[in-house]
């Protein structure tokens, strides 16, 4: 049986950080929450010397795309709706 590798990169915009360690503290709690929830394989993956914008990767394995995608999709409303900052953007894609 195949696996299925979900990844999915996540751009915030988080007005209320106004330095780097405001920023690091939302971040690595919303990075938490989302490994906890979700059984995923969380980072930032770029933007670290920005103080209001984070760049966060998720990787998700599975063995069925439809489940994977689910996942996927799943964790972005979760991010919208916990409210680190705002959600500017969001790329999916299946391996």
């Amino acid at each position: 049986m195949a696996s299925v590798i979900g990844y999915l990169e996540l751009e915030l915009y988080i007005p209320q950080a106004h330095s780097l360690k405001e920023k690091r503290g939302v971040v690595k709690g919303t990075v938490e929450r989302i490994k906890k929830k979700f059984n995923a394989s969380v980072s930032e993956v770029d933007a670290q010397d920005s103080w209001q914008r984070a760049v966060i990767g998720v990787a998700v394995v599975g063995t069925s795309s439809k489940v994977v995608d689910a996942t996927l999709e799943s964790i972005v409303r979760f991010i919208d709706e916990l409210h680190p900052g705002l959600l500017t953007t969001y790329h999916k894609e299946l391996l």
